[in-house]
Order: structure tokens, then sequence, then C-alpha cells
């Protein structure tokens, strides 16, 4: 059976925060050179790679789609997962340096432009607040049936809006400077951003690597899923069941149904039933080996 086509959302928003945040990540190296700001510098890292992981999601979307081949016969949703990693790990090597810098810039504080911090904090949030609309307005006016775009564009609008809410912290930070010269707030505003990086990019890894490491995806309850199988009709025995993501999105689960021999005939209202359950548990390509206890068998996949 060939999955159904996936209804996109619009590109348009995606393309318009690609560029915001592309240009806006070169005014705040060049405004973090100017103020003197740490704090800026690190933020300016992190915009970056969130340009790198727009580009990416866009890119990947595309190859997403690319039919499965005797090399792939999975397709290639997979290559997304080298991108994260590769990114994650990037962000946590990111966050130590950041961390590095933030702790020699609250040891010993300089002189930092605390108004220059402020205009581009409201630059900041106006920008990224601006790209963060564009995304969530376009995945509203479009109604998807599958996941993985939907997905990519949920993630993007999550990185968006910790840029809304790191450009406050700078705002108020920089405020606070403003007004008690205090400096060494902007080591600590250092430290907070790359702990915040440093642990989101954790979290990203840790996703990745329980997909790579084909484990049970989290919005799977094999208990529960294995419990609905063997109250079905017709169904004696649930063995060999497994489910695994292909890239955190797309599910794939396999099982062995063994059916009695009275219901040998209902095979395929049998395994209709087995694969509306699967559905049901986000299990998008389920493949089932239906046993009588005969030991006569079929193999059965859509």
């Amino acid at each position: 059976m060939v999955p159904h086509q996936e209804d996109r959302p619009s590109a348009s928003g995606v393309s318009v925060a690609f560029w915001l945040n592309l240009l806006f990540s070169i005014i705040e190296v060049y405004g973090g050179l100017l103020t003197n700001s740490t704090a800026i510098l690190a933020d300016a890292f992190h915009d970056f790679m969130d340009t790198a992981a727009i580009g990416l999601a866009v890119l990947l979307d595309k190859i997403s789609n690319k039919k499965r081949t005797l090399r792939f016969s999975y397709g290639y949703k997979r290559f997304s997962l080298l991108a994260a990693l590769g990114l994650s790990v990037f962000l946590l090597i990111g966050a130590v340096l950041m961390a590095v810098s933030g702790v020699k810039s609250w040891l010993n504080p300089e002189v930092v432009d605390s108004l220059g911090m402020l205009w581009l904090a409201v630059l900041g949030i106006g920008i990224n607040g601006f790209a963060f609309l564009r995304i969530k307005n376009g995945n509203g006016s479009h109604h998807t049936h599958g996941h993985s775009h939907n997905h990519n564009h949920q993630a993007i609008m999550l990185h968006l809006l910790e840029d809304v809410l790191g450009w406050v912290a700078v705002l108020v930070g920089a405020g606070v400077i403003y007004y008690t010269g205090w400096y060494w707030i902007d080591g600590v505003l250092t430290l907070a951003i790359a702990t915040f990086i440093g642990y989101n990019a954790t979290k990203n890894l840790t996703s990745v690597l329980k997909v790579l490491l084909q484990s049970v995806p989290e919005n799977v309850n094999l208990e529960q899923l294995s419990a609905e199988l063997t109250t079905l009709e017709g169904v004696e025995n649930i063995h060999d069941l497994h489910v695994w993501s292909l890239d955190g999105n797309y599910h794939v689960g396999s099982l062995h149904a063994v059916i009695g021999t009275s219901h040998q005939h209902s095979e395929n209202s049998i395994y209709a039933s087995i694969r509306q359950v699967m559905e049901k548990h986000h299990i998008q390509h389920p493949t089932v080996q239906l046993e009588t206890t005969d030991i006569s068998c079929q193999w059965v996949s859509c």
C-alpha cells in the first residue's frame, strides 16, 4: 500500500524565518563587538545555529520525500537524524565555550554598552517574534494529515520562541546594567544562555540517540497496544511485537498474531482490525504475520 501524500505547510514562513535569522545573526555579531557584550555574542552563536537548523529543515523536507530505492528501502527519512546529531554535538561544544567565556566575564567584568544592548534586545524580540508569527500563521492555515513536516515547523517555532525569551532576558539585564552599572551581569547572562542551549542540545541529542538505537517511541505504549491486540476477536496470542521509529515521527511496527483454526477464514478482517489498532497507536507502517494454531502462516504488510 502506498502511503498517503502529506499536505505541506506553507514554506514561505520558514523561508522568511531563515533569512531574518541569518541577517539578524550578522547584526548580532557586529552589535556584540560594538557593545563588548559576551551575552549578545553568545546569543549570536545560538541564532546562527537556529539559522542552520531552519536551512537543514527546508533541505531535509525535500530529501525526506524522495522515493524508496533498492539501496534505501525505507526511504530517506533518517537522513534528518544525521543533521540533528551533528547540530546537537556542535551546540554542546559551543555551550561549553560560551560558559567559559561567561565565567571570565563574570570574574573580570568589562564595561559594556548597556544602551546598545537594550536596543539590540528590542530588535531581537521584534525580528524573532515576527518570524515566529509567520510560521505559526502558516501552520494554522493548513490542515495536515502527516506528521514529519508539521513537526519540523513546530520545532522551528520552538527555536524562535526560545530566542524571543532569550532576548527578553537580555533586555532586562541591559536595563539593570544601565541603572546600576553592574557589568558582571553580562557574564551571568552569558552563563544562563549557555546553560539553556546546553540543556536543550542535550535533550535533542538524547532523542536522536533513542531513535538511532531503535527505542520504542515515547508516544507508543507497548503494554497497552499488546493488551488491545490480544482482545481482538479471533486473536489468541500476540508475540514478537516490535515498534521503532525511522525519524522520530514515522513509526514502524511488526508482530506475530496467533489466530484460532475456527477463524482462519477471517484472516483479512483480523488483519484489518490489527492494523486499525496499530494505526491508533501512531504506527504508520505495520507488518503482521498471521499464524494459525496448525502452524500455517501468512505474511501481511501495508
